[in-house]
């Protein structure tokens, strides 16, 4: 027998159905969800808290001619799954399939793309206006989460939705959490809204004034209950004085009155707001029992939640327990974080030292600022902040720490192919954008205990600098007792050689030692060296191995242009220049100029030529010339 969600093919399908239809294609789509990312993984939690909004905003309005933003967009799935996606649905995340998040190129009812926090209201007036100009009619309606209202990019475009169109809805899903519970003044200004009880007493009597009035009366009802209980709770409300009338909050899981109420909304002829609680997690217990986890994770077992155990710890959580013991010897320490205390593993540092631990919301930009003011007064802030999120407060970056030569440490979590996240989440530019930056040292470990010697030397540079390290679990190398300094500058030789010199930045000197061994086994002579340092450079050890190698290879997780090997590049051709008389030829294996798919991280290496077979294929035409020694069968 046919499912409801067997027979939604597209919105058009949705609208035909009545509210006891829509309440079980709710049910059917939670089941749908749980059981099929259970084998890929993926954002669960967010997405089951979403079943009826969604529902509700594809039964009232009409994609792809109305627009419907998500913030963010991981928890736009559902909205996948309505817009003919479903039978593609169980390849999300994978290689070739849906995208984790909206993809304009993915399907016309994704009319906005975003990985990052707090676009959707800047992007949904760009939208409206640009409606406007046209002389259009559509509808335009961002859907953003308490979270995104942290974001100082979010409360620029309040500044402007009044003064700049007349039709623009905003929904504001309520639910309290981000990837952990949000944090700051406005989730208590939240807290108190929707804890009022003059609100309760609404979200009690919402569904008996559906079923007895109907949609249009009960708005008006509720509307005019709110006007009372905001007098009492606040003089006047926070999205009023930004000129958007505020609607709500209304119970985000009841669909009739979500129905109703925008219908009621469409007609408006000015910006509003509607204020919904949703319930992250909805549905499924262990992602109710653990937020956190089940915000985005990999596959897990559907009827327990369980995750299989990785055995290695995370470079995040060899960061964090690295940072907490740092700083039980140093008082200066502080550690900052933009709403990821889970994803940078700064949950593990906050038990230790609750009072140097400070969770600033999606805030990038403020994170660094706030840094630059602590390290004014004598502390040593540690910014852990994922490669992807960074670029958002680059100028900070230059203007407020470099430039002011203060100590502030980034460490840049998911440095590299962020694998199924996609795009979006890739930390494949995080050199280019730091290294031409006066003042700052740049790192990159090859191994946990690397990392834990870097964090040491970082904290102990009276200036700016940043580690860069790979998602996942570490090297699984045995890490010294205590951490220990590394001499700025200075590369690491692992095997000397006179052939050719093999650079391998971070957890990529694995393909450095790969591609040595193969050359060795080929009778050629191949150092491999452990940089350590992107910047600065250690331009001895390039000028003693330029005077006797054939070529140098650079592998990195990293674009080609502007990244570390274009760095030595650059320093071999001065070196050559002025020492040589000849240039040394540098084979660069990195990402090519373009944006990279989501997909498993040695699949797309592969494709993209990142890999040992590549590098040979590439530097043994420069070493031809070299004569090679008689190999002796032994």
């Amino acid at each position: 027998m046919e499912t409801l969600l067997e027979s939604i093919d597209s919105p058009a399908d949705v609208k035909r159905l009545n509210y006891a239809q829509m309440a079980k294609l709710a049910e059917e789509i939670r089941a749908f969800l749980i059981q099929t990312l259970s084998k890929t993984g993926g954002h669960l939690g967010p997405n089951l808290g979403v079943v009826e909004l969604t529902l509700a905003l594809h039964s009232v309005f009409d994609t792809p001619t109305d627009k419907i933003l998500f913030d963010v967009s991981h928890q736009a799935y559902v909205h996948k799954i309505l817009t003919g996606r479903r039978d593609r649905f169980a390849t999300i995340r994978q290689p070739g399939g849906l995208n984790g998040f909206m993809l304009r190129t993915e399907s016309e009812h994704d009319c906005y793309g975003a990985g990052h926090a707090g676009t959707a209201l800047s992007a949904a007036l760009g939208m409206a206006v640009a409606r406007d100009l046209a002389g259009g009619n559509e509808h335009v309606v961002a859907v953003a989460g308490d979270a995104a209202f942290t974001n100082g990019i979010s409360f620029e475009a309040l500044n402007n939705i009044a003064e700049q169109t007349k039709r623009l809805i905003v929904v504001l899903n309520d639910n309290e959490w981000s990837i952990d519970r949000n944090v700051g003044a406005i989730a208590r200004y939240f807290h108190r809204v929707v804890t009022n009880e003059h609100y309760q007493h609404l979200h009690e009597s919402a569904k008996r004034l559906i079923e007895r009035f109907g949609g249009k009366t009960a708005v008006k009802v509720v509307r005019r209950a709110e006007e009372a209980a905001k007098s009492m709770l606040w003089p006047s409300m926070m999205f009023e004085e930004f000129g958007l009338e505020y609607f709500g909050p209304l119970d985000g899981h009841n669909i009739p009155l979500l129905v109703e109420t925008f219908k009621f909304l469409k007609g408006q002829d000015h910006p509003v707001l509607l204020h919904i609680l949703t319930q992250k997690g909805r549905g499924f217990q262990p992602a109710l029992d653990g937020q956190k986890k089940f915000h985005g994770l990999g596959p897990y077992d559907p009827e327990t939640g369980k995750t299989a155990p990785s055995g290695l710890p995370t470079y995040a959580e060899v960061f964090a327990t690295t940072l907490a013991e740092l700083a039980k010897h140093d008082e200066r320490i502080v550690a900052i974080t933009a709403a990821m205390p889970n994803g940078t593993g700064l949950d593990l540092f906050r038990p230790h030292h609750p009072k140097r631990y400070f969770d600033v919301g999606i805030a990038e930009e403020h994170a660094v600022v706030f840094a630059a003011g602590m390290a004014t007064r004598g502390y040593r802030p540690v910014c852990a902040i994922y490669s992807t999120f960074l670029q958002r407060a680059f100028d900070p970056v230059v203007h407020d720490v470099c430039l002011q030569k203060l100590p502030v440490l980034f460490c840049m979590d998911r440095a590299g192919l962020s694998g199924d996240d996609g795009p979006t989440h890739h930390g494949l530019f995080d050199i280019a954008y730091l290294r031409g930056i006066p003042e700052i040292v740049l790192m990159a470990p090859k191994d946990e205990d690397e990392l834990a010697n870097m964090m040491k030397t970082a904290l102990e540079i009276p200036g700016p600098s940043a580690i860069r390290y790979p998602r996942g679990v570490v090297a699984g190398v045995t890490r010294k007792a205590s951490p220990e300094t590394i001499p700025i500058g200075k590369a690491e030789v692992l095997s000397d050689g006179s052939d050719v010199a093999i650079l391998g930045l971070g957890p990529m000197i694995a393909l450095a030692q790969e591609l040595g061994a193969r050359l060795e086994r080929d009778g050629y002579s191949a150092a491999v060296i452990n940089p350590r340092f992107v910047k600065p450079l250690d331009r001895e050890l390039l000028a003693n191995y330029a005077r006797r190698v054939a070529a140098f290879v650079t592998f990195e997780d990293h674009v080609k242009m502007g990244g570390f090997g274009t760095a030595v590049m650059e320093a071999l051709k001065e070196i050559s220049l002025a020492e040589l008389g000849r240039e040394v030829p540098v084979v660069r294996i990195a990402w090519p100029d373009q944006f990279i798919e989501h997909g498993k991280v040695d699949a797309l290496r592969a494709r993209y030529g990142l890999t040992a077979d590549a590098a040979e294929a590439q530097v043994l035409p420069l070493l031809a010339r070299r004569q090679r020694p008689t190999l002796v069968a032994s």
